[in-house]
């Protein structure tokens, strides 16, 4: 297997260019050292074994690659890459052992200042921050490993952050253990594909002032609160899945204060929380699953101008929550499963329209302890007057043509 590695790697050198290797018993034995003699161009081949040196400055283009999977450990004490150059490439590497720090934001493998850097199939145990780029553009981070083993938010960093970039892609990373799996804040035009982010102990995916970017395949499971968006334009989410986030202040994923998300395809799953939109505008959702949430979908006063159309409702205590009478969202042929209309003439529309907002749910938005009453007949009750004469719930929350049967 070796020997089959080291020819991948030495057929993937362009003819011409310069290859150093590193090894623990070799001529040159620190990565540093292959890096200060290095030209533009150079290939490091960095072969199997433990790198326990200071913090590794790449300041010129080249290709880092590992042969074997070698471990770079920072024992605790300092970050293991910094990348300070254009078109860099760093691939196959265990980075370990990072550690903690209050006073500056210490990573793993750390890109400032940098165009087209390549991030790819290395293993990033106990890094802090595992990931961390800066002002950078047009780079790759893919098939990455992130492990942390984090106790509290305060002594944890998050698996890949971004600050300040642009026309970045993030692939088929699996990132857990960490505060956030996924954090942006300032970051336009990136795509962001079918990543597991599981088991953060804050979101799975958090960010902040960061338009234009697309969200495609992605699973957020399992994590403290969930997804996050705030103060952000036009974000496209298709295909993600929202899951298995529980507790008092838990969603599948938050919009506050954003404008134009496109919401289709996604699985939105078991959290307390589905959709929460606060001061979301124009939200777009189409053909989502809602499925076996407490409430499915909070809409706050201040959200305006949404469409939900062609979406499942199934399984949740509550479908709709809404605390303001004039809603401007709109819903056109979802399915309800708590619908109890009919369809005469058997199109496949519900001939009754269907408010999903239970009057239990408005009593329950002032009234949080009356959730105790939820499985009473007296609840039962009170729903059902409420639809036969709808007086307190929202009147422009309706569906006007429910779909008899589950959207597929």
């Amino acid at each position: 297997m070796k020997a089959y590695l080291a020819l991948l790697i030495a057929f993937a050198t362009p003819l011409g260019a310069q290859q150093i290797d590193v090894s623990p018993s070799g001529a040159t034995r620190t990565i540093a050292a292959a890096v200060a003699a290095a030209t533009p161009g150079t290939r490091i081949v960095v072969h199997a074994g433990l790198y326990a040196e200071s913090t590794v400055v790449i300041d010129k283009r080249l290709e880092l690659v590992g042969d074997g999977m070698p471990v770079l450990d920072g024992r605790g004490t300092h970050g293991l890459i910094l990348v300070k150059a254009d078109d860099v490439t760093v691939r196959g590497f265990v980075l370990r052992n990072v550690g903690t720090s209050f006073v500056d934001d210490r990573a793993a493998l750390k890109v400032s200042d940098s165009h087209g850097c390549v991030i790819q199939d290395n293993r990033v145990e106990n890094g802090f921050f595992a990931i961390y780029l800066a002002n950078t553009t047009d780079c790759l981070i893919e098939h990455n490993v992130i492990v942390g083993h984090a106790t509290s938010e305060s002594t944890a960093g998050t698996g890949i952050h971004l600050w300040s970039s642009r026309r970045i892609t993030i692939a088929d990373n699996h990132i857990s253990g960490q505060r956030d799996g996924i954090y942006f804040e300032f970051v336009h035009n990136s795509t962001i594909r079918n990543n597991v982010s599981e088991g953060n102990l804050r979101y799975g995916l958090h960010f902040m002032y960061s338009d234009d970017c697309e969200y495609l395949g992605n699973e957020f499971r399992h994590n403290g609160s969930g997804v996050a968006v705030m103060y952000t334009k036009r974000v496209t989410m298709i295909g993600n899945r929202f899951e298995d986030n529980w507790g008092a202040a838990s969603y599948g994923l938050l919009f506050k204060e954003i404008s134009d998300a496109r919401l289709v395809d996604n699985v939105i799953r078991r959290n307390t929380i589905g959709l929460l939109a606060d001061g979301a505008n124009r939200i777009i959702a189409d053909h989502n699953d809602f499925i076996d949430n407490g409430w499915a979908l909070r809409l706050d006063a201040s959200t305006l101008d949404g469409r939900f159309t062609r979406n499942n409702f199934a399984g949740n205590t509550f479908d709709v929550a809404a605390n303001g009478r004039g809603e401007t969202t709109t819903f056109d042929g979802n399915y309800w499963q708590a619908y109890l209309g009919y369809d005469l003439n058997r199109d496949g529309v519900g001939d009754i329209p269907y408010r999903p907002v239970r009057l239990f749910s408005v009593l329950v938005e002032h009234n949080q302890p009356a959730l105790l009453m939820l499985r009473s007949a007296f609840v039962d009750l009170l729903d059902a007057a409420e639809r036969a004469l709808p007086a307190l719930t929202p009147e422009s929350v309706v569906d006007a043509r429910p779909a008899m049967r589950r959207i597929q």
